[in-house]
């Protein structure tokens, strides 16, 4: 049996996005639709990692014990509507720090991969930005693009960088939709 994995960004996927940067667990506001698109995916059998980019971090925004704030109250409202994310991996670097795991790097990719022992062809990578898309195609997982957050400018994007494609939803409700009813063919 093939772990049924999907990864997932943060900011603009599952939460509200902000070119201020989300700083604190206030700011930190559902997506409506996304937890209770999480929890379908964990009720169909799927484990759900999440793969952010957080240079708030290294900007000196917030720090690390607000950032597991603004996670945990992620954690509270999802257990909510009966989800969770199994892995939480983010990138506390800069633009220009070098390192392998921001994106469009594909190291927490790669990452959540090993750690799950995944088959990366096989999973999904729901994001709303080009980062997010160049991150999926350099891990080789299956990128999909929602429109919330930088989404829409995104898509506009696509094309000129050779995402044409990449499946486009609206917001990962339906996305997510889109993915359980197709999923008996991708795990064959």
């Amino acid at each position: 049996m093939t772990m049924k994995l999907i990864i997932l960004d943060r900011d603009g996927v599952i939460n509200q996005d902000s070119d201020a940067y989300i700083k604190s667990p206030d700011e930190w506001l559902p997506i409506p639709g996304s937890l209770e698109a999480i929890a379908k995916l964990n009720h169909a059998g799927y484990t759900v990692a999440v793969a952010t980019n957080q240079s708030g971090l290294s900007r000196g925004y917030f720090d690390l014990k607000t950032l597991s704030a603004m996670h945990r109250k992620m954690e509270d409202l999802l257990s909510e509507h009966g989800g969770q994310i199994d892995a939480l991996f983010y990138c506390p670097h800069g633009p220009k720090d070098g390192c392998d795991c921001r994106k469009p790097n594909p190291g927490m990719l790669h990452e959540i991969g090993e750690r799950f022992q995944a088959n990366l062809k096989k999973v999904f990578f729901i994001g709303d930005t080009i980062s997010d898309m160049k991150a999926a195609a350099a891990a080789g997982v299956k990128p999909v693009l929602v429109r919330t957050g930088k989404g829409i400018k995104t898509e506009l994007l696509l094309d000129k960088n050779n995402f044409a494609h990449v499946p486009v939803h609206n917001d990962l409700l339906s996305a997510v939709e889109d993915i359980l009813n197709s999923s008996a063919e991708v795990y064959v």
